[in-house]
Formats: C-alpha cells, structure tokens, sequence
C-alpha cells in the first residue's frame, strides 16, 4: 500500500493520466460539441501530448517539481482560458513549496486545495456554473476529509465526488462559454471541463491502484 507518493510515482502517475486523457480525445469532444465550442478534446489530448514530452525526458527527486514541469507544459502549448485553468490544476498547487523527496495523502490534498483556489480566483467560477469546478471542488472536499487515509482510499473518493459534480452539471445552466448562450438548452448536458476533472482522478487513482497491486 502506497503511504506516501515520490518523485518517480508522481512522474509515472501524471505520464499515465495523459495517455488517459489523450485517448479520451473523441469522448471529451464528443462532449463539448454539444453545448460547446467542440474542441476541448483536442486541446487537452495536445496538452498531455507535451507533458508526456517534457516528463519523459527528465528525472525528478522533487514531487512538486513534476506537478510544475507538468503544469508549465500544459500552459505553454494550450494557450487560451484552457491552458491556464488546466495548467494550474498542476503548477498552482505546486508553486512556491519546498523540495519533497516525497508527499503523503495529506500534503497531496493541500496542493490540489491550493489549485482550486488559484482556478477559482482566476476564472471567478463557484460550483453551480457548469464548469471544471463543479468536479475539482468537491473532489479536493473529499480528500481533505479522507487525508488522513491511504493515497488510494483518498483518491478513490475523490475520484466518486468528482464524478457525482459531473453528473451534477448536467443541472446547472452554464454561466461561462459558448454554452452561457444556451440558456436552458444547456440543461441536461455534462460540462466537459468537469469530466476532464474526474478523469484525471480517476486517471490518478488507477495508478495508485495498479502500483498497490490491485487490478483495474
């Protein structure tokens, strides 16, 4: 059982969520192209293309040095209002913190809490809006409360939240986007920022669970 996380898992769990992500592309677009501009897949699939570039090339004995690296990658081939949000779910929460050879559950949660908030300061989105924070909230929620837990127990229930704020959005009319101008008609369609989220914890929780020797 997996009890704290390296520089080296960080690095093979974030290589892992970007080849999820990047062989998601169809769905994620599929996705968008119902109530949104239709090219979040392909932003998000050539983002992971460049973490997998910039990670793959490179050791690391800092966690936080590979959420960084990561998150740069994301914000330099992205570009747009996507390059920044989803950057930041990686850099903002590993900005400014001191070398760690390794983190536990607890400080993996603290970075991701960090990351919200930077996400939220910068594209002024609450829950309810029919965006990635409808999954990143209350998937850092749930692993605050189970922080104290295994990196697998922790993100097994982030992963839950974050689909269940998926789900959710299908609720919500959209305040932000090309969906903003469709009212109501927005209604009934899940937000594809949001479904990114829980992929990407679902991505992370597959890894641990494989690493632990579980089957996924």
């Amino acid at each position: 059982m997996m009890e704290a996380m390296t520089a080296e898992n960080a690095k093979e769990m974030l290589l892992y969520v970007a080849d999820k992500i990047i062989g998601e592309k169809d769905y994620l677009t599929q996705i968008d192209s119902t109530i949104g501009d239709g090219d979040h897949g392909i932003g998000m699939s050539g983002g992971m293309k460049k973490v997998k570039e910039k990670l793959e090339n490179q050791d690391f004995d800092d966690v936080y040095a590979v959420f960084a690296a990561a998150g740069k990658s994301m914000l330099m081939s992205m570009g747009g209002a996507s390059g920044v949000i989803f950057g930041s779910l990686y850099l903002a929460g590993a900005k400014n913190m001191s070398m760690a050879a390794e983190i536990s559950a607890k400080e993996l949660a603290e970075m991701k809490r960090k990351s919200l908030e930077a996400i939220k300061e910068r594209g002024k989105a609450n829950v309810g809006d029919k965006t990635m924070v409808d999954a990143l909230e209350p998937a850092v929620i749930a692993m605050e409360e189970n922080s104290d837990k295994s990196l697998l127990e922790m993100l097994t229930a982030a992963e839950a939240a974050a689909q269940q704020g998926v789900e959710d959005t299908k609720q919500y009319v959209a305040k932000f986007g090309r969906a903003k101008s469709l009212f109501d008609r927005a209604i009934g369609h899940q937000d594809a920022g949001a479904t990114t989220v829980w992929l990407i914890f679902q991505g992370m929780r597959e890894y641990i669970e494989k690493h632990d020797g579980y089957k996924v």
